[in-house]
């Protein structure tokens, strides 16, 4: 797993003592490579190799703010009108979004 547990609770503002979520963050975690290598429509091992054997930091990003934006909302409901911000996750998937295949 690229994200480990410790690193997306630190992301999470959670206290590292604290385990009643540890099981769903690492789905989180998991859904996250998933969804980021789907998006890039390219293996993570292939763009770590291509980038000198470690995954880019934009798409740790990407994965991060996923697992965060799941975390804090877990249905997808919302009482306000949902802006997306300018440099979010779909900005920093294109970067390496592979368009030839």
């Amino acid at each position: 797993m690229i994200i480990e547990l410790d690193y997306a609770k630190k992301h999470l503002n959670l206290e590292q003592d604290f385990h009643d979520d540890d099981e769903y963050i690492l789905g989180l975690c998991a859904m996250a490579e998933n969804a980021v290598k789907v998006h890039v429509n390219d293996s993570l091992e292939n763009i770590a190799e291509k980038n000198g054997g470690d995954l880019p930091p934009v798409l740790i990003q990407a994965m991060l703010l996923m697992i965060g934006n799941m975390y804090q909302n877990r249905e997808p409901i919302a009482t306000t009108k949902v802006i997306p911000l300018p440099l979010n996750y779909e900005y920093l998937i294109n970067l390496y979004r592979n368009y030839n295949k």
